[in-house]
């Protein structure tokens, strides 16, 4: 009799563990993912301007670029046109509705002067048109009050770089939201996509 339950007992066990091994998700990101070695942080060109902390996204954004860099594996640029990859930000205020200023210039940056671990990092941007992917431009470009409907999350959206068509026209490669999502110095979202990058990789080396 003791037998035969550790017998069941064993069968039990292998099935539950064959269960959890067939229930592990498969990571399928494009080819292009894998292959990208450069990318272009901008705001989302929707983002208004928080009143209450008006350089959050340009914080935020500064802050991904560099946790982008310490990764090493892709190289933050400037200039969308040689940018593999595109990842837009927007940092939450933790409310669903919030008041915002928009129509102010968003990814316009003369010069960018960034200490990191390999020493500084200078570039060079002239106008609007480097820096965003084939966006159409608004048609009133004054400051307006304006209100914004989200979660309040913090957003980081990864889209196909060196491509010909606007943003509103593509579909994300990878969205990610929580909480703090771009908060320095560790920002998770940067250390997620960095973590989905790696299972990919992992189960491309052990197909068959």
């Amino acid at each position: 009799m003791l037998v035969r339950m550790r017998t069941v007992f064993f069968l039990l066990l292998l099935v539950t563990s064959l269960a959890v091994a067939g229930n592990k998700k498969k990571v399928v990101l494009p080819a292009y993912v894998l292959r990208a070695r450069t990318v272009i942080v901008l705001i989302d060109p929707d983002a208004g301007i928080n009143p209450e902390a008006p350089l959050a996204n340009k914080t935020a954004q500064e802050d991904v670029e560099k946790a982008l860099a310490k990764w090493g594996r892709l190289t933050p640029v400037i200039d969308a046109q040689i940018a593999d990859l595109v990842i837009t930000i927007r940092k939450g205020s933790g409310k669903i509705v919030q008041p915002t200023i928009g129509g102010m210039p968003t990814n316009d940056r003369p010069v960018i002067v960034q200490p990191n671990d390999s020493g500084i990092r200078i570039g060079a941007q002239q106008g609007r048109s480097s820096s965003a992917p084939s966006r159409p431009l608004p048609q009133d470009t004054r400051p307006s009050p304006q209100t914004e409907i989200g979660s309040g999350e913090d957003v980081f959206i990864v889209y196909e770089g060196r491509s010909t068509g606007s943003l509103e026209q593509q579909a994300p490669v990878w969205r990610y939201s929580n909480k703090n999502a771009l908060h320095s110095p560790n920002v998770p979202a940067v250390d997620e996509f960095r973590k989905l990058i790696d299972e990919a990789e992992k189960q491309q080396k052990t197909k068959p």
